[in-house]
């Protein structure tokens, strides 16, 4: 089952993020970044700030549990963003990613939005995922981050 998130789950969102940042980024990024950027993306005040900017959350929940979730925001010229889109280590090939890839983009079509982009980094798998399901690569872009850290990514697009 897939529902909207409020302020109140903001902690189920970030077990998910403090499980999932590890086996994804472990081997892409030092300890000291994978640090800083779950504290700069995933901290309580963090996510209620994104919450109340407009980025809808939306978690993934099976027998009970929440085991993902996916942010997606209006990036304004009816482009929407997938921002954040993780499932639990544990429970990844059995449909989640997919589920809540697909509500993202019904979400954003449903605003109006002609196109959903995406920031995957360059050597995270989940860019063949996001590939499989109609992405392609239409741009790269190294940003730069406080203390000498880079994200070096592929932003991804689909037209709806």
């Amino acid at each position: 089952m897939i529902r909207p998130a409020a302020l109140s789950d903001i902690s189920f969102i970030q077990v998910i993020a403090y499980q999932t940042w590890p086996d994804t980024y472990g081997v892409i990024l030092t300890k000291e970044q994978l640090e800083y950027m779950l504290e700069l993306m995933y901290s309580s005040a963090s996510l209620k700030k994104q919450m109340e900017a407009g980025h809808y959350f939306y978690l993934f929940e099976k027998d009970g549990q929440t085991i993902g979730f996916v942010s997606v925001s209006n990036e304004g010229d009816k482009i929407y963003k997938l921002n954040k889109l993780y499932v639990l280590p544990n429970t990844q090939k059995m449909g989640a990613g997919k589920a809540l890839l697909y509500k993202a983009i019904e979400h954003a079509k449903h605003a109006g939005a002609q196109q959903l982009i995406l920031q995957v980094n360059k050597l995270n798998s989940a860019k063949q995922f996001y590939e499989r399901h109609g992405f392609t690569v239409l741009e790269e872009k190294v940003l730069e981050l406080e203390h000498g850290f880079v994200m070096d990514d592929y932003i991804m697009g689909i037209s709806l």
